[in-house]
Parts: structure tokens; sequence; C-alpha cells
């Protein structure tokens, strides 16, 4: 979605920087920081703000005078000169930068991230970068300073965001991505191979095999389709009859790939818990503490309490396995994690 909205965002006369951020990029606030500096200094790095004098070599160096730039050491150099917090050095560092960049008549920066979901504060340790982001962002704006924040990812972000700051929920602007409906889901399976030279085609069969398996979801269908399309091709290829589509190797890399490391950060009795929900005739939407609990009774030998619920979703949310949709309401936080969880049971009996 990003890169659909950065050539329209350039093409209006904004810059545009921005990458994934990692759970390492949020350890600290100096780590954010640096991870902005960084973004920042791609589009800012041939600007010119003034002039130094460099020493030659030699033993007899001749002095020259050589361009400053708003690249990266000039950038962290304002932000290591500024006394007080982290905030305030990165409001500064933005502030001169923004001094630089007005006057190219420039609409604005936009500092764009997916995988925002990662962003955090981390009380234990006096570190809260995700509240010094907010903060920043807050307040040069105020200062009609165009910069921009765009943020994506999983549906844990949005809570995040206004646990960290309660006016995040009016700084942001939301928009919630739901997954497609049948035909929808169908023009994103068939359309992409429209083309007569494709060697593949997918029937009707194999469409609704794949509406199946995905539930409309956008990432699951690119997913699976690639995985159909690199086998079938390597078929015809080879002169060989096109086989149905192998449902179950699929499955086995999608758990591998997208599900496994998720479920590796749940301890064994949170793993019970969550199997516990995906047996829940509400998984796929909303879920209670008590709805869990009364199910654990007729599910395990070793019930939870409703203390027990609730302290274990509180650990499964930052975790980013479930997240709290609205007062005692809770989510999980990834698509389809009942269907694997399912698949993880069964494979265990």
């Amino acid at each position: 979605m990003l890169e659909t909205l950065k050539p329209l965002a350039i093409q209006e006369g904004w810059l545009w920087v921005g990458t994934d951020l990692s759970e390492s990029s949020s350890i600290t606030e100096a780590s954010l920081s640096t991870r902005l500096l960084t973004d920042l200094a791609v589009v800012t790095s041939s600007v010119v703000v003034g002039t130094a004098t460099r020493r030659g070599l030699g033993f007899k160096p001749a002095s020259q005078r050589v361009e400053v730039t708003l690249d990266f050491q000039t950038l962290h150099s304002i932000w290591s000169g500024t006394a007080g917090l982290n905030a305030d050095k990165l409001k500064h560092v933005l502030e001169e930068a923004w001094r630089f960049l007005a006057p190219l008549r420039r609409r604005g920066v936009i500092f764009a991230y997916d995988e925002a979901q990662n962003l955090s504060d981390h009380s234990q340790k006096y570190e809260y970068p995700l509240s010094l982001l907010l903060d920043v962002f807050q307040s040069i704006q105020r200062k009609d300073i165009s910069f921009m924040l765009v943020l994506t990812g999983l549906p844990t972000l949005f809570p995040k965001l206004v646990e960290a700051r309660t006016f995040a929920e009016r700084m942001f602007h939301v928009v919630s991505l739901d997954r497609l409906g049948r035909e929808d889901s169908e023009q994103a399976i068939v359309k992409p191979i429209e083309d007569s030279r494709c060697p593949i085609h997918f029937d009707d069969q194999s469409v609704q095999s794949i509406f199946d398996i995905t539930q409309g979801y956008p990432y699951f269908i690119q997913y699976v389709c690639r995985e159909v399309f690199d086998v079938w091709t390597q078929n015809a290829g080879a002169g060989e009859k096109l086989q149905p589509i192998p449902i179950p190797g699929i499955m086995r890399k999608l758990d591998s790939d997208f599900f496994a490391g998720r479920w590796a950060r749940a301890t064994d009795r949170q793993r019970d818990l969550m199997g516990v929900i995906a047996q829940l005739e509400t998984c796929t939407t909303e879920f209670t503490v008590q709805e869990i609990v009364e199910a654990s009774k007729r599910l395990l030998d070793r019930p939870f309490s409703n203390s027990h619920v609730n302290q274990m979703l509180a650990s499964l949310a930052l975790a980013g396995l479930v997240y709290k949709n609205r007062w005692g309401k809770y989510i999980l936080a990834v698509p389809l994690l009942d269907q694997f969880i399912r698949r993880q049971l069964g494979e265990e009996e």
C-alpha cells in the first residue's frame, strides 16, 4: 500500500522517506531518532547549508573551502550537539532541516513506515520511543512544519498508539483494510495472469480453492498464488500435466514462513490458552475473558481462572498475538491465526 501511495505523494510535491520498522529500531529513544535521521538524510543530503575549511594532506597542507550538506553526519551532529532530552534533540533537528527545505518549494516530507506495530515503549528500561515519536510530530506540526507521519501495520498498531498517548486518536486519520469479498478475491487471483502468453491459468475450481485457503486476505492471496504459480510453471516447462493445487505443502510453507515465528513467542501455558481461543465460535471476530474461561473448563484438565486469563491476554498482546479491540473484547492480532493453531493442535494429537 505504501508503494502505491509513494508516487502519488511525489507527484503532489512531497518528499518521501521511510522503510520497514524492525523491533531494534524502537528499543531505545536514541535508536528511533537514528532511524528517522538516517531516512531524512536520503532527501536532504544534497541540500547545501554552508561551507567549511578543510585542510589538505602533506607537509604543507593547503586549506580549501568545501560545501557542507544536510547529510546524516550533519543531522547527527545537530542532534548530538543539542541540549535536552532525546525529544528536544529530535525536534531541533527536524526544525533545522525544515528551515533549509522550505525554500525549495516542496509541500513537505512524508515519513512512511511499514510494520509499525513493532513500535513500543519500554517503561521497565525507562525508554519511550513510541511516545517520543508521537510527541515530536505533534510538536512540529503545531509549528506549521509540513512533516507528515504515515504508519501501517497489523491491527495491534492503533491500540498501541492510543495507549502510548491518548491524543493519538485525534492525531491520525485511521484507515482499516479488511479482507476482500468473493468477487474482488477472484479478480486478485486471475487478473495478474490474464496475459495470453502466461503458461498457466486458474480454472473455477482452483480459484475456489485459493479463496477457501486465504479467506480473502490480500497478503495470503499473493502468497498462495505465487506458490501455485511457481509449481505449475515448473511443471509446464517440463511438459508435465498440471496437478491440483498442492494445498498441504503450501500450508506447511505458510505456517513456517508466516506463523511459526509469532507462535514461538508464546509459552506452553499461553499456547494452551490460544488453543482454547482457536476453538471458540467467536475466534474470528471478538471474544471475551468469560468465554475463554468457560471454554477452558470443557477443553482442558487445568482450566483458567478469570484473573489468569486477564494476565495472559496482556502478555499475549505484548507478544503481538492478540489485542484489545474495545472494553472487554479481544481479537486475534494475525489473520487466520486460529486455523494455524488448530493445525498445530491436530499435529500434536
